[in-house]
């Protein structure tokens, strides 16, 4: 298994509209194509500011980019992404693996 960690800074007054737009644009497209949300988070106000932070779980690199595709397919994505990207500074992703004794919530409603 592998998380994808996914960190967006928003530029700054703009963090609600991202988060209105992501959750009735992007939200529902995401679970239907990528499955295994692991986190969706927010800083608040200590550390850097006006930053996304989501991690969704994947079996493999080739599940993950098999799972991408078919997002990326879907007409309503690029439409999400040409509004989103208006919002955001900067854009950072990693992936990560688990280590050996930690096990993976299971799915309940979207997220782990």
């Amino acid at each position: 298994m592998i998380i994808d960690h996914r960190t967006y800074c928003v530029k700054p007054g703009k963090l609600n509209d991202y988060l209105k737009l992501y959750e009735r644009d992007a939200l529902p497209l995401q679970l239907k194509y990528l499955g295994h949300c692991v986190g969706w988070y927010v800083s608040n106000d200590i550390g850097p500011l006006n930053q996304v932070v989501h991690m969704w779980a994947y079996e493999s690199l080739d599940d993950r980019e098999a799972r991408r595709a078919r997002l990326a397919a879907d007409p309503a994505w690029p439409k999400f992404l040409e509004q989103a990207t208006s919002l955001l500074d900067s854009m950072e992703n990693k992936i990560l693996r688990p280590a050996p004794y930690f096990k993976l919530p299971e799915l309940k409603g979207g997220v782990a």
